[in-house]
């Protein structure tokens, strides 16, 4: 059988989701887990290589393996094995063609910026703090210029394989700024992603936010191509993997 997992986690102390050999991954956390409980440690196909530092509340894998663990229970199990900072929210049964990367038509990203002088106690590895006072209304304006399909070239990492072969093309479907009193998210839907390219968006609308930078800019900047036009590239602390979202078949068997 083929299972879709919804993952959530806190990427604080990993390299990323992808299995790297500078340091523990989300992947390799979660196969020790799932070798665990199956007695086989099977390939995963992760949605997205986050990086370093990147959070998630709807990643998605999928995996075929055999076993008599109903989906319903098969979040049980992995949460007994896998570190707190990690957990399985739900499992589902999907065809055994399904790639979680390949059949996602839209990734939705978080990223949340705490917009105040001082910082949380509690909550600073999730947010990125600007202690001066950004204009949420001009980040709005600027967040709908970035909306359709561009080359994105000035919103990558420059030393990024996607940037060396010239594959910077993709959709922004959705781009928006709301502001829940000290805490400044913003919202980006897309069908893919370039190399940071959230965080450097995010920094962008940060220097129109803070006046630096006007929202009118925006299309001359995406035109350019040219990445020394954007804004800083944030901290990875302040991004999350939202959700990612799929036209999937209702499979029987899946509730039971």
């Amino acid at each position: 059988m083929n299972y879709l997992l919804t993952l959530a986690y806190d990427g604080t102390e990993y390299c990323g989701f992808q299995v790297q050999p500078n340091g523990r991954s989300v992947a390799a956390a979660f196969q020790d887990a799932l070798e665990s409980v199956l007695g086989c440690r099977p390939d995963i196909k992760g949605c997205s290589r986050t990086d370093a530092g990147v959070h998630a509340l709807g990643f998605r894998l999928n995996f075929h393996a055999n076993t008599r663990i109903p989906p319903a229970k098969l979040p049980l199990a992995l949460n007994t094995r896998l570190p707190q900072d990690i957990r399985v929210l739900e499992a589902q049964t999907v065809p055994e063609e399904f790639h979680a990367r390949y059949a996602a038509h839209n990734k939705t990203y978080l990223y949340r910026i705490r917009n105040s002088a001082i910082d949380s106690p509690f909550e600073q590895k999730y947010y990125h703090r600007q202690p001066g006072r950004l204009d949420e209304e001009k980040m709005e304006q600027a967040a709908a210029l970035f909306v359709g399909k561009h080359d994105f070239s000035a919103l990558c990492a420059a030393h990024s394989s996607a940037a060396a072969h010239g594959d910077t093309v993709r959709t922004i479907a959705d781009c928006h700024v709301c502001r829940k009193g000290e805490m400044v998210e913003i919202w980006v839907t897309a069908d893919g992603y370039l190399y940071n390219m959230v965080r450097i968006l995010a920094g962008t609308l940060c220097e129109v936010g803070a006046g630096r930078m006007k929202p009118e800019e925006i299309p001359a900047i995406l035109a350019s191509r040219d990445r020394s036009k954007a804004g800083p590239t944030l901290p990875a602390k302040g991004l999350f993997l939202h959700h990612v979202d799929y036209e999937l078949p209702q499979r029987k068997g899946d509730m039971e």
